[in-house]
């Protein structure tokens, strides 16, 4: 049964062998190797079969099956029975045979076949094929190619049939007539003879040892003749490329004398061939071949060939090469394979040729020449031995050229030579120095670099080549050792081997450790016979020197200060025990850092300190004087190299500091100061610190070395003693100055401070301050950096208290003098710095200025830093952003000392009041900055802060209220400094209230978690996090502080900077929503002021900004803020009637207002009567004031749309008090003044809408009908000109009348309600208002409305109880009443409902626990195969709706591994692997965790079987793949739940889809079914 399934599995893919697409086809026979390697024997049958039966099949399928075969039979031919091989073996040979014509892949698949099974079965593959060989027939070339693969792969079972081979093949040699026959035969006896020679090379492991060489020389030296003397002349190149192959090991089996015969006419037939062919590989290696062979065999014949073979392999050594063409690169090896053996035969007529091409004008030539050279010395080193002085002297000319090419390849010469000893004969030293000068190559400036087109990358440049080989032939070479040691010592010292510093210093080092090893006899080097090697001193100057810029030339420092560690019992006997523990320490410091990070300064310092400290171990002044001499000598080697000469300058302080010898002392100092290049600036610096070091041992001599220099003539400009400078021009004396000044500074400097103070007037400022009238740039910043230092050294003194400096004042206004005429538009010198330095060292020093003078010098230095241009981007940025920073530092520094003398709130706020015009400055840098020093002088402040009794700390308010808005400043870094301004400042109030240093706040610490919020881009975040920090403010401001607080930021609503205005407005907003409940009693002056700075402050954020503030100080004090409104001036501006506005933006607040307002407009009679109108006269009503600012506010609350909700809760409250208020203002005349600006005519900052009192409360009317929804009602009063009639006296009744037929049309549902709130006002004592409220329900009586909504009843109570009025208009509206009373795509559809349906199953997965969960959980297996497979599906909804589904799922299957993997694969957004996903999910479904669901298998695959028929291509392809995996990781346990004969059919039919993808994968599943076949 077993056998038929997997029979079956074979046959379905067999029959998809001949699908069109590729792809599938090759999906079909991996398919068919799945099975062959599962089980072999049966699919080999099936395709033996198949092939047979399908006799007509065309040769690209049956190639398609045969290469399956092949690569089951590649790993599985040993499982096979011989029955089987005989069939298989029979079926390729028919197969092979079955076209005269050569078929390519065809036939080369069926060759491989033969050839996998020839490994195991070669006697019956040989019979076969030996059968295919016909006596006086042509062979077929398949057969052929078979055989000669077969030759190679088993050449112990082919060899002994090669005789019976030869025989057959030899005869019809000549009947050959096509080339592709010809090259056939010659690929065979090129694979027969290479087969012959590995099994006569291996007799010793060969089946029959007996075979030898003269079993195949006839046969071979028959077949030679054909190929040379006829085949090898054909015109076709292919032809004549297989011919020579073939010759190559053909010629090693000629017979002697045949080869010794041939050889005249061989080697010049091979040679020949050169010219005909571009690629020449394969005719190197047969000439290789065939000069091998006549060596073999001691011919004589190639003396007289030897000239032109040399001339044929050099010219093919000096073609160029690209590394790009792999065979190019094959010839150069083949053809310096060749010169081996010439070099074997005859090196003195090799070497002969050779040499004298080394001096050509052709790099070509002269590079191939060393490149032969090289490889003889190493490949025939025998030969050379002799031959050692003549190749050295020979290479004095490729010393000296130049070509990069060449020096390359001299280096690799040079290499070879000092593996093979020539570097121990005389003129070896050459060579050596010839590396050593290449290594001190710059890196990147080798001279005649090589062109675009060149492919050599910087590895292979000659100066790593030359590092390369100087470190190998170091370590790896022994012989060397004695060669290089210690000579390599003397190219340490010169400037021009400073670049191979590193590599010399690596190999002296290893080289020194063999020594050590060897016995300190060897070690220890004898001066006395080495007389060029530098000195001890030397080797210790020039090592701790360069160590200096350890990063230089890749490194050196590191090696440097190893070497000197290793040499130390040639340094000095003593050093031994603290060098090895204090190298290593810096070292370690290194690898602590990068260039990058490195602190110049400190290590500098550290190198020093050592140097210190050997000095002190040897404590030998002849030593010290020693070398301090070396060191003074080496200071002309460092001229190119500024910062190593500076260093060493220190070195010679150091040193010279160590001597005990005042006349050295002195002696080298004048040496100094008359060799010192004072042109350059680095050098006048080093000289200073030599002399400030110097100074720390020898104050007296260095200040009285210093006085001689300052009488010599060179201040007179004239010659004097050193006449040295007699040429010098004003320029250069001032430089020679300059140098002096920065002495004097280092001096006092480095100088004991007890010492210094003694001499500070008298012997140093005495002769610097005669130089504070100069111009030149360079000695002005030499003065202000001399005197920085001498006022540190003053004020560091410890008798600095008692000191009294009588030039303090003039020096302070020289300071300011130097900052004062500094530039503001670039920073380009350090004279700023060092002179507010300089004033900060004097702060404390007597005697003390006074406060004005003081007050100066802040707001001097503060200009000219703070009105600094800020500097553009350029090449010297870092260095000019490091001054700056330099610069500023020294700014606060100087802000510090002057705080310090005064640490109070009023002390504090004096400096904040000088920083605060730059605080608010229109120019963004120059806040950045005040921001940061007023941070740093908060930080001081609050870290030195002691409160010895609890005080208010007054000023929080206004400072807070300054530095909060610009957390939003547009520049991001003055946001931060202003976060941590406020946290400084909400710590220093904690402090007055009596907290302790170290208390945190947990409220006040949340501040600097916000300061990421500060610097995102998103201005929304960036708002929200300025209103956090109004939270934290508004939760630590003491009570006494708000309103100062709230009043300093609504000055910040003008602000230059828009970002601070918004930021003031939203912490103004969030202090009134936190503490806005204290502020009762302040609500007037807040709102007086916030109207105030709306005239005053343009923005379009303001106007929201304070409408917010109002509405929440409505929250909170809505009379207050009501009342304080309408306080107001008629007409309302534009922003009083936003404010109004502002007040409707909450329902429920928008009550609490409307009903004040209400309450307002009804407190006052709406008019007063005039004395005219009392006597009689002409009637004159004069409208009062509240009532009209109430309805003025109400119509602006009105325009709101918000206020929608407000109005109909309270509508029939305000549609009857607008109504009365309308009745009673006919003909009410506005107060005198109004009346007056209305004639004037109103400025455009107030509202246009016309005051007359009648006319507002119409509107207000009409407003609140819009309001409440009753638009209709508006709109039938605009057409029916109702709103005009109610203004009017004549036409009121009319209106009122119009007003309630719309009312009972429109909006009838709200008349019960209005009816119960006019029934309150029917016995007004105002008849117009009775009148106006009788014409109105009077008009509803005529309208149904009063039936359908039942209020017949009490219109005619109320119309009843006004048939008595006084008002005869009343009376006859009531009749009039009376009288009216008397007379609303299906794919679509399913697409949505797929998705729906399959995101509701996801969200069961919530809710399906307890009892149903069981139930559920096997809905959702039953459910997983559609799901899987619909994350294919053609609509992505669905698929994304069945990634939920199944991310649902997973917390619920019991199996945290398929729930992760479901959390990995399908998150939403990520893409999908769907073969990945599917494997990793069918591998989890297999887990033992899923044993629960026992039938899990049969489901799955039934419900996949059912997807095979889906009309989507993408869930059809999915079925099959699924279907294939879940096999994969089935368990044998679980095989009777798989169904092979469906499942088979199904993937039968799939085979046939019209789309690739699902063949595809339908072959893919089949070839995984094999597992349970």
């Amino acid at each position: 049964m077993t056998e038929s399934y997997m029979k079956k599995l074979s046959s379905t893919l067999l029959d998809a062998i001949t699908d069109k697409d590729p792809l599938v086809q090759e999906q079909v026979c991996s398919a068919l190797c799945s099975l062959g390697e599962v089980r072999p024997v049966e699919m080999l049958r099936t395709c033996e079969e198949y092939l047979r039966q399908h006799d007509k099949l065309a040769h690209p399928y049956r190639a398609a099956v045969l290469r399956a075969m092949e690569r089951v039979l590649s790993s599985r031919a040993s499982e096979l029975d011989k029955d089987t091989a005989s069939t298989i073996i029979l079926l390729a040979s028919s197969e092979m045979t079955r076209m005269k014509d050569l078929v390519g892949d065809w036939q080369q698949a069926v060759s491989g076949v033969l050839v996998a099974l020839g490994r195991q079965f070669i006697s019956k593959v040989m019979e076969e094929l030996l059968h295919r060989l016909q006596p006086g027939a042509l062979p077929h070339c398949a057969v052929l190619h078979t055989l000669a693969s077969l030759s190679v792969a088993n050449a112990f079972g082919v060899v002994p049939f090669l005789p019976s081979i030869l025989s057959s093949l030899l005869p019809v040699l000549g009947m050959a007539k096509q080339d592709t026959v010809r090259m056939a035969f010659c690929s065979a006896l090129q694979r027969f003879s290479e087969g012959a020679l590995e099994y006569l090379a291996n007799l010793d492991r060969a089946p029959d040892p007996t075979v030898r060489k003269d079993a195949f020389t006839t046969d071979i030296f028959s077949a030679y003749d054909v190929l040379f003397h006829h085949w090898l002349q054909s015109r076709e190149a292919k032809l004549r490329l297989a011919v020579v192959e073939a010759l190559g090991p053909m010629s090693h089996l000629l017979p002697s004398e045949r080869l010794e015969e041939q050889l005249p006419k061989l080697l010049p037939g091979i040679l020949a061939l050169y010219k005909k062919h571009s690629e020449t590989f394969y005719v190197s290696k047969s000439l290789g071949q065939i000069l091998e062979a006549a060596v073999s065999v001691g011919s004589r014949t190639l003396d007289t060939q030897l000239d032109a073979l040399l001339a044929a392999l050099h010219s093919q050594i000096c073609v160029p090469v690209e590394s790009s063409s792999p065979l190019a690169m094959s010839n150069q090896k083949e053809a310096l394979r060749c010169f081996t053996v010439l070099a074997c035969n005859s090196p003195d007529r090799l070497l002969a040729f050779l040499l004298p091409r080394l001096d050509t004008n052709n790099e070509r030539t002269r590079v191939g020449t060393l490149q032969v050279v090289r490889h003889v010395i190493n490949s025939a080193a025998a030969q050379m031995e002799d031959k050692k002085p003549f190749i050295l002297s020979s290479m004095r000319l490729p010393l000296l050229d130049t070509n990069s090419k060449v020096k390359r390849a001299v280096v690799q010469v040079i290499s070879a030579m000092a593996h093979h000893g020539y570097l121990e004969q005389p003129g070896g030293e050459a060579m050596i120095e010839y590396i050593v000068q290449q290594c001190a190559l710059p890196p990147e400036q080798e001279p005649e670099k090589p062109g675009p087109s060149s492919k050599d990358s910087k590895a292979d440049s000659v100066r790593a080549i030359s590092v390369r080989t100087l470190y190998l032939v170091s370590t790896t070479v022994d012989r060397m050792n004695h060669v290089l040691w210690p000579y390599l010592l003397q190219f340490l010292i010169p400037v021009r081997f400073t670049g191979a510093l590193t590599p010399l210093c690596r190999s002296l080092m290893h080289l020194a450790q063999k020594r050590q090893e060897a016995g300190a006899d060897t070690f220890l080097i004898q001066y006395d016979t080495h007389a060029s090697l530098p000195s001890p001193y030397a080797v210790t100057a020039r090592l701790l020197v360069v160590s200096s810029s350890p990063y230089l030339g890749d490194g050196r420092g590191v090696v440097a200060l190893r070497l000197l560690s290793v040499l130390h019992p040639n340094i000095h006997p003593l050093l031994g025990q603290h060098w090895e523990t204090t190298v290593p320490l810096l070292l370690g410091y290194l690898d602590e850092h990068m260039e990058e990070t490195l602190p110049q300064e400190e290590w500098e310092e550290r190198l020093l300190m050592f140097l210190r400290d050997t000095l002190a171990i040897v404590s030998d002044n002849v030593w010290i004087c020693q070398l301090s001499l070396e060191l003074c000598r080496q200071l002309p080697c460092y001229d190119g190299a500024p910062q190593e000469k500076n260093f060493l300058y220190k070195c010679i302080g150091t040193t010279l500091g160590a001597a005990s010898s005042k006349e050295v002392v002195r002696k080298h100092l004048q040496e100094l100061l008359e060799t010192a290049r004072y042109q350059e600036e680095a050098e006048r610096e080093g000289l200073a610190c030599c002399f400030g070091i110097c100074a720390i041992s020898h104050l007296e001599d260095t200040l009285a070395q210093l006085e001689d220099f300052v009488r010599s003539e060179v201040f007179r400009k004239s010659i004097g003693i050193l006449n040295i400078f007699k040429d010098r021009s004003e320029n250069e004396v001032e430089k020679v100055k300059s140098a002096l000044i920065l002495c004097y500074g280092h001096v006092a400097a480095r100088a004991p401070c007890e010492l210094v103070l003694a001499k500070v007037e008298s012997d140093i400022l005495r002769n610097v301050f005669q130089h504070f009238n100069t111009k030149d740039p360079a000695l002005k910043l030499c003065l202000v950096q001399s005197v920085c230092m001498i006022s540190h050294a003053i004020c560091s003194s410890t008798q600095a208290g008692s000191f009294h400096f009588s030039r303090k004042a003039e020096l302070v206004a020289q300071m300011m003098e130097f900052i004062r005429a500094e530039p503001l538009d670039s920073l380009r010198t350090p004279i700023r710095k060092k002179a507010m330095l300089t004033c900060t060292y004097l702060v404390s020093v007597e005697p003390a200025l006074d406060k004005q003078a003081w007050a100066d010098v802040i707001r001097g230095c503060l200009h000219s830093v703070m009105a600094l241009l800020p500097e553009p981007k350029g090449e010297d940025g870092g260095c000019q952003e490091s001054l700056y920073l330099d610069t500023l530092h020294a700014l606060e520094d100087l802000l510090t000392s002057l705080l310090q003398q005064n640490m109070t709130p009023q002390g504090l706020q004096m400096m904040i009041e000088h920083l605060s015009p730059w605080i608010k400055s229109p120019r963004g840098h120059e806040r950045a900055r005040a921001l940061g020093v007023s941070a740093h002088l908060l930080r001081y402040f609050l870290e030195h802060l002691r409160v010895s009794a609890l005080v208010p700390f007054h000023n929080l308010g206004l400072l807070v209220g300054l530095f909060s808005p610009r957390c939003a400043d547009l520049w991001p870094a003055t946001r931060q400094e202003a976060m941590d301004c406020v946290h400084s400042l909400l710590y220093l109030q904690l402090g007055y209230e009596g907290f302790s240093q170290d208390y945190r706040d947990d409220v006040v610490e949340r501040l600097l978690s916000l300061k990421d919020g500060l610097v995102h881009p998103d201005p929304a975040i960036l708002f929200h996090t300025c209103h956090s920090v109004g939270q934290i403010i508004a939760r630590r401001l003491p009570p006494d502080q708000l309103i100062s607080l709230l009043l300093t930021m609504f000055e910040g609503l003008g602000d230059h900077d828009q970002n601070c205005s918004r930021a003031a407005t939203v912490m103004i907003n969030c202090l009134l929503q936190e503490r806005g409940g204290a502020l009762q009693e302040k609500v007037p002056e807040i709102v007086s002021v916030l109207r105030s700075k709306l005239q005053e402050v343009q923005g379009e954020h303001i106007l929201p900004a304070a409408q917010h503030s109002i509405y929440l100080l409505a929250t909170q004090h809505c009379a207050a803020v009501v009342s304080s409104l309408l306080g107001s001036p008629l007409p309302l501006d534009s922003h009083t009637c936003m404010l109004w506005r502002a007040l409707a933006a909450e329902p429920h607040l928008a009550t609490q207002v409307l009903g004040l307002l209400l309450e307002m407009m009804n407190r006052d009679v709406p008019f007063k009567e005039s004395r005219a109108f009392l006597l009689g006269r002409t009637p004159d009503r004069v409208a009062t004031l509240l009532p009209l600012s109430a309805s003025c506010a109400l119509f602006e609350v009105m325009s709101t749309p918000a206020v929608g909700p407000a109005v109909l809760e309270l509508y029939p409250q305000l549609f009857v008090a607008l109504l009365l208020r309308v009745s009673c203002t006919v003909g009410v005349q506005l107060p005198r003044n109004l009346q007056a600006l209305e004639r004037r005519g109103a400025s455009p900052a107030l509202a246009t809408r016309n005051l007359e009192p009648c006319s507002s409360a119409v509107d207000t009317l009409r407003a609140v009908l819009l309001r409440s929804g009753s638009e209709d009602v508006a709109q039938r009063m605009d057409q029916e000109g109702g709103w005009e009639l109610l203004r009017t006296s004549a036409g009121h009744e009319e209106g009122a009348t119009r007003l309630a037929r719309a009312m009972a049309e429109h909006a009838g549902p709200r008349l019960p309600l209005v009816l119960k709130a006019l029934a309150c006002t029917q016995s007004s004592v105002y008849e117009v208002q009775r009148v106006t409220t009788t014409a109105f329900l009077a008009e509803l009586l005529n309208s149904n409305v009063a039936n359908d909504l039942m209020l017949l009843d009490s219109l005619l109570e109320s119309l009843a109880a006004r048939q008595k009025d006084t008002c005869a208009s009343v009376r006859r509206l009531v009749l009039r009443g009376l009288a009216n009373l008397a007379s609303g795509s299906p794919d679509k559809e399913k697409t949505e409902f797929r998705t729906a349906s399959i995101r509701l199953f996801g969200h069961l997965n919530k809710v399906c626990h307890g009892d149903c969960e069981d139930i559920f959980l096997d809905q959702v297996m039953g459910g997983m195969a559609p799901l899987l497979l619909h994350l294919q599906d053609p609509q992505t909804t669905v698929a994304s709706a069945c990634r939920f589904a199944l991310l649902m799922c997973g917390p619920n299957l019991a199996c945290e591994e398929l729930s992760a993997a479901f959390q990995k694969h399908l998150q939403e957004g990520r893409a999908l692997h769907f073969g990945e996903f599917l494997n990793t999910t069918c591998k989890h479904l297999a887990s033992p965790q899923m044993q629960h669901f026992p039938d899990l298998l049969g489901r799955l695959l039934s419900t996949c079987l059912f997807y095979c028929k889906s009309s989507w291509e993408g869930v059809r392809a999915a079925a099959p793949l699924l279907t294939g995996f879940l096999v994969l990781h089935a368990e044998p346990r679980q095989q009777p739940q798989v169904d092979l004969d469906q499942l088979i059919s199904a993937f039968q039919i799939l085979l046939k889809d019209p789309a690739p993808e699902v063949r595809t994968r339908a072959a893919e599943a089949l070839g995984r079914l094999v597992k349970l076949a």
